[in-house]
Parts: C-alpha cells; sequence; structure tokens
C-alpha cells in the first residue's frame, strides 16, 4: 500500500507535485499548531505596510480545517491539476505555472477590488484564504477543455464535465461552504478560457503569453511537438472519414449526433491541422 502511495506521488508531475506538497505540509503544520493560520492570511495591510509578502502565496495553500471539505478540495487539487498538467499542458509546464499565477493574481485582484465596493466589502472582507478558489478555476478550466466526458457524482447521477463546477458548487453549499469561494474560482477560471481560447479564435491574438522569464525555469524540459503525418497515412485517414460517415474514435459521442457534412469539414480540418 505504501509503495503503491509513493508510486503514485512519484509519478505526478513536477507542478502538481509541488503544489500538493505544499498544501498538506501546511495544513497538516497548522493542525498540529507548528504553524500559526494568522501568518498565512491574505492581509493587504501586512503585506504592503509591514512587507510581508509571503501572504500573496501562503494564502493559496491553506485549506483551513482538515474536514470533508478539505478532502473534497485535496482530491479536486491532485485530480484535475494533475489532468491539466499531464493533458492539456503536456510539454508546457511553463505554460501551466503561467496559468496558475495569472488566476492567482485573477483572484487576488477581485478580493482586493471587492472590498472597496460598498455593499460588498463586507462579503470580500471574510475571503481571506483562496486555495479553494485556485482548485475550483482549474476544475472550470479543465471542464472546459474536456466539456463532453461524461461523469457520475457519488453514484447519484450522471452528467457531462460542462456542468462538473455547477455540480460541486451545489455540493459546496449543501455542506454549509460559501459559494463566494467557488463563484471567485468560476470567474478566475472563465476570465483565462475566454482569453486563451476564445479571444484568439475571435482576433487572432493572443494576449496570455508564458514570460521568457518563466519559460526560462523549463529551458531543459522536452517540448511536445506534433510531428508531421506520412502522407499515405494522413490520405487513408481522410478516405476512411468519409467511408464511415465522417466518425472518428478520437471524438466524443455527442460528435457523432452532428450532421454528416458538419463531421466531415470538423474531422478533414483537424486532419489538416495535424498533418500541418
Amino acid at each position: 500500500m505504501a509503495q503503491a502511495i509513493e508510486e503514485w506521488y512519484k509519478q505526478m508531475p513536477v507542478i502538481t507535485r509541488s503544489y500538493l506538497t505544499a498544501s498538506v505540509v501546511i495544513n497538516i503544520g497548522c493542525s498540529l499548531e507548528i504553524i500559526s493560520p494568522y501568518n498565512l492570511y491574505l492581509n493587504p495591510t501586512l503585506v504592503v505596510k509591514h512587507y510581508q509578502f509571503w501572504r500573496l502565496v501562503t494564502n493559496f495553500l491553506y485549506f483551513r480545517k482538515m474536514d470533508l471539505d478539505f478532502m473534497f478540495h485535496m482530491f479536486f487539487l491532485a485530480r484535475y491539476c494533475k489532468l491539466l498538467e499531464e493533458n492539456t499542458f503536456r510539454g508546457r509546464t511553463a505554460d501551466f505555472l503561467y496559468m496558475l499565477l495569472f488566476g492567482a493574481s485573477v483572484l487576488t485582484g477581485i478580493v482586493l477590488i471587492g472590498g472597496m465596493i460598498p455593499y460588498l466589502s463586507a462579503s470580500f472582507a471574510r475571503i481571506i484564504f483562496l486555495s479553494n478558489s485556485l482548485t475550483f478555476m482549474m476544475v472550470y478550466v479543465w471542464s472546459k477543455q474536456n466539456p463532453f466526458i461524461h461523469m457520475s457524482f457519488l453514484g447519484l447521477f450522471t452528467f457531462t464535465a460542462a456542468y462538473l463546477p455547477w455540480v460541486l458548487l451545489g455540493f459546496s453549499v449543501l455542506v454549509g461552504a460559501s459559494a463566494w469561494v467557488d463563484l471567485l474560482g468560476m470567474i478566475a477560471g472563465h476570465v483565462y478560457y475566454f482569453l486563451e481560447d476564445v479571444y484568439p479564435r475571435m482576433t487572432g491574438r493572443r494576449p496570455l503569453k508564458t514570460p521568457s522569464l518563466i519559460k526560462a525555469l523549463f529551458a531543459d524540459e522536452d517540448v511536445v511537438v506534433a510531428q508531421p503525418a506520412n502522407l499515405f497515412i494522413w490520405s487513408c485517414s481522410i478516405i476512411g472519414l468519409i467511408i464511415f460517415d465522417g466518425k472518428d474514435p478520437e471524438y466524443p459521442s455527442d460528435f457523432v449526433e452532428l450532421p454528416k457534412i458538419i463531421r466531415i469539414c470538423v474531422s478533414l480540418l483537424d486532419k489538416i491541422i495535424q498533418y500541418l
């Protein structure tokens, strides 16, 4: 059992492993009263006037008391952070780290600005730890990248991944957690998704470019680059798409419900992009 856990831990990608380790160590330290949460929470006054800049980081590592909600967020962190880093950001660790930094900056900015808005300042003043929000942001981004995957919630009902954030939001409310925290994560996730995926398709410009400084940290990483396909195999795949009614096992089940001509066009475009 211990060996299996060790193997599972070692197989985690570097960012996921580092974030999970830091979070577990911080929470155990607080539970044993080795570390005080009062030295970790987000306090703009202490950051600016007393130069306690570590609070900008540590408030994303502490998940408060170790209860059912903590266990669920640890599961979300281990699962969806790992899925994003291994799949969507495979070979692009610098981009993944930049996504987390961007999300953390957006969340911090929302809380700071919200604290200055009348009638909302009291609600935002109670948000002093943003770890749950950052975890929820990763869940939201993953659901946007994999909207057609079928999922089950505790075996009670099934749904597609596109609705996963809303299902988890409802669960958080049921267990007594603050809905504001999860909503902030959804907002930050949607901002990233829009700027990284939607806006570039609309304008051809990509505003979220990973800084060279962050890329330099992972300069030795093996970058995954799609190799040009063999022309003969590529041509056979095109013919196969037409013969088999435009169906491709790489696409989700919802894809085959589209009209044939649309399926064939999308599949051909995908093959052309892979070839180029």
